[in-house]
């Protein structure tokens, strides 16, 4: 009875180790998930989670953030009907169950099921009951501006990787940081918005195919706007019908026609083979060879070189331009960055296109913007730097006030003998319409014929090139749209004076203030009481 007695407290006792070390081994192991495992996974996806910095614009504006999401994975093994799991998580998650059928009838254990769920989808799918799923922290780029900004800033891939503009561009900076930290671009908000409101107004006025414009610091080089219609939501990963990811200022490339004109009238000054008053055959034609240069409107039979400009005769600009030369006209225009793609933090910015063969005809026709594409953002670059002085700009996307304009390209003596010449376009010429009282703009239209396969179509690219103040330059605005229409108040006319230059008066009309830009004190002239 004893012994018997001695053998149940032994198993007892055995029994109590058993159920202690059982315990032990499930402290132990709640201790190193809870304590080590779950905080170090926390920590990577924390990391993950916030692995871009913010990008924010000149004044501290959020322009992009990471936000905590969730991707859902799945083991299909552990689901009791894999075809109905798939319909189910389909509907719950917005994705095609077609697609989650294939992939769960395949033999890979363990599947991503969809991307950045919404709390609401993720709420969804926990209500299906489903095993075998998974939730991991993840993050999604997040764009308060939404469509404002989208074509600049650009978005990121589901993993966190710069796919378009500034987001690529800018992809090293902003992956190598930490969180918190920020990366200031040179936009302002307030610049952008106004830009943005009225190129769509104009766009839609206008009936044009597509819309864009630019606003830069012809000192520091820094774009303090970029806009691009039609646009899309960089918060979707979807377009809608008509949304495109296409920038059509550092993107594309135009033959931006009479705009282009600023480069054969700088080089000519640059190299006195005109002088403003002298007076050019115009108006009947300009034969080179078997080709036979016309005007765009009908102009006088004769034109001072300033009128020329004002009016924008392609006949005397085409002569101002064989004045120069191919070898010269090539030399200035590669010097001025105007043959070479333009290097900035967008990476999407394409190679100009021009003449292998640079004849009489070539040196003619790109005289008057014909025969040679460049973006838009590469003209602007090119345009600042003839007004501020005559040295060199590179644009930039971030934030850096100071002056920092490169080498001389051209002579002082020349940018203010060329800007005089842009004021004169606005006072007595194709820009008046772009003129704003107190701001002394100067600038110049461009009404481009657009190239097709068979020659050039009847369809138009007007721009507007502004400057402001002109006699001591600190903006440029260069404004475009692709295939505008006639209206009844333009007289069914579609050129840069009537569509592009009164956009561009615009947008300096709202923005001159915000920019510190005070207005010129009208001028008062004394009355005599004699």
């Amino acid at each position: 009875m004893k012994q018997a007695a001695t053998l149940l407290q032994r198993r007892i006792i055995v029994g109590a180790v058993l159920c202690v070390a059982a315990f032990a081994l499930v402290v132990v192991r709640l201790v190193d998930v809870t304590l080590f495992r779950d905080s170090a996974q926390a920590t990577v996806r924390g990391v993950f989670a916030f692995a871009r910095a913010d990008l924010v614009d000149r004044n501290g504006e959020l322009l992009a953030r990471d936000l905590p999401v969730e991707d859902l994975y799945a083991r299909p093994h552990a689901f009791w009907d894999p075809q109905q799991a798939a319909r189910d998580l389909a509907a719950a998650t917005g994705t095609d169950a077609h697609r989650l059928a294939q992939m769960f009838a395949g033999k890979h254990p363990y599947m991503v099921v969809a991307r950045q769920l919404t709390p609401d989808a993720q709420d969804r799918v926990m209500h299906l009951g489903l095993p075998g799923l998974d939730f991991q922290q993840s993050a999604k780029r997040y764009y308060p501006d939404g469509r404002t900004t989208a074509q600049v800033l650009g978005v990121t891939s589901p993993d966190g990787e710069g796919v378009s503009g500034l987001e690529l561009g800018l992809d090293p900076r902003l992956r190598g940081g930490r969180p918190g930290d920020t990366v200031q671009l040179s936009l302002d908000m307030r610049v952008q918005y106004i830009l943005a409101h009225e190129v769509e107004a104009s766009r839609a006025e206008f009936g044009a195919r597509a819309a864009g414009g630019l606003v830069l610091d012809v000192r520091s080089g820094e774009v303090l706007a970029l806009v691009s219609l039609p646009d899309f939501d960089p918060n979707m990963r979807v377009f809608a019908d008509g949304d495109t990811a296409h920038d059509v200022i550092g993107q594309d490339v135009y033959e931006l026609g009479s705009v282009f004109k600023i480069f054969s009238f700088t080089l000519a000054m640059q190299d006195h083979t005109i002088r403003p008053d002298e007076i050019f055959p115009a108006g009947n034609g300009y034969r080179i060879g078997r080709f036979t240069i016309h005007e765009a409107e009908h102009m006088p039979a004769t034109l001072a070189a300033r009128d020329a400009l004002a009016l924008s005769s392609n006949i005397v600009t085409a002569q101002i331009a064989l004045r120069s030369g191919a070898d010269r006209q090539r030399e200035f225009l590669t010097r001025m960055g105007l043959l070479s793609a333009l290097h900035t933090e967008l990476p999407e910015a394409r190679r100009p296109l021009f003449p292998a063969h640079w004849g009489q005809i070539e040196t003619a026709t790109i005289g008057f913007g014909h025969g040679i594409s460049v973006s838009p953002l590469s003209f602007a670059a090119a345009a600042a730097s003839v007004v501020n002085g005559g040295r060199r700009i590179v644009p930039t996307f971030l934030k850096h006030p100071g002056d920092a304009r490169g080498e001389q390209v051209i002579a002082p003596e020349t940018s203010l003998a060329m800007r005089q010449l842009l004021r004169y376009v606005v006072t007595n010429g194709t820009g008046k319409k772009a003129d704003v009282p107190g701001y002394d703009v100067g600038g110049k239209t461009g009404s481009a014929q657009k190239p097709g396969p068979h020659g050039y179509q009847h369809k138009l690219v007007t721009s507007f090139c502004a400057v402001f103040p002109i006699d001591d330059p600190r903006y440029l605005v260069f404004v475009l749209l692709d295939e505008p229409h006639g209206t009844k108040a333009t007289f069914g006319f579609a050129l840069a004076g009537y569509t592009a230059a009164p956009l561009a008066g615009r947008v300096i009309a709202r923005i001159a203030p915000l920019l510190g830009v005070p207005p010129r004190p009208p001028v008062v002239v004394a009355r005599s009481n004699t």
